[in-house]
């Protein structure tokens, strides 16, 4: 009574884990699942792993893939990315991202305009990738340094509005630049 649940913001991560479950159960050994957004690789492809581009978090940016802020390899993992540039309104002039801070009740509001988070299973990438744009760059780069499980690219804006990046250390060696950069 008077409690509501919704989870969409796990659903498409939950859903990516589900099919890669049924593969795995196929005995399929190298797939890439892709639900919204939400990914999961096994295995490689064409002997190489896997790579997973990453959007530009512009406003209004709503064709993937069409301008990539960078290129991620990823193997036996799944990815989540969420960000506030094309679920968000404006109102008198001010942006509000679709991402609700549940201590205040009110949109969620800070630097982080993109984060990009590597699990092992895509309900978690998905679930922390929602968490991160809500708690913001600091906090979440403090939640990584003692969850080194989980990688981490975050984009986000400077003083002057450029877009700035951030990379957990083992992500690192795995992200490509992108030719639209």
């Amino acid at each position: 009574p008077g409690i509501y649940l919704d989870v969409n913001a796990i659903a498409q991560g939950y859903s990516v884990d589900v099919v890669c479950r049924f593969f795995d159960n196929l005995g399929i050994g190298n797939y890439l699942i892709e639900i919204g957004g939400e990914v999961r690789a096994r295995g490689t492809r064409d002997g190489a792993d896997w790579r997973i581009g990453i959007d530009k978090p512009e406003d209004n940016n709503m064709s993937p893939g069409q301008t990539l802020q960078a290129i991620i390899k990823i193997s036996d993992k799944a990815l989540s990315t969420s960000g506030n540039y094309r679920k968000f309104y404006i109102e008198d002039g001010i942006k509000y991202s679709h991402e609700i801070d549940p201590k205040t009740g009110y949109p969620a509001k800070n630097t982080l305009l993109s984060a990009t988070i590597i699990a092992y299973d895509c309900t978690t990438a998905d679930g922390l990738a929602t968490a991160s744009m809500v708690m913001g760059k600091e906090k979440t780069i403090k939640f990584l340094s003692t969850h080194p499980e989980f990688e981490a690219y975050l984009v986000f804006s400077d003083d002057s509005g450029n877009f700035k990046t951030w990379t957990s250390e083992k992500l690192k060696s795995n992200i490509l630049e992108s030719e639209n950069n």
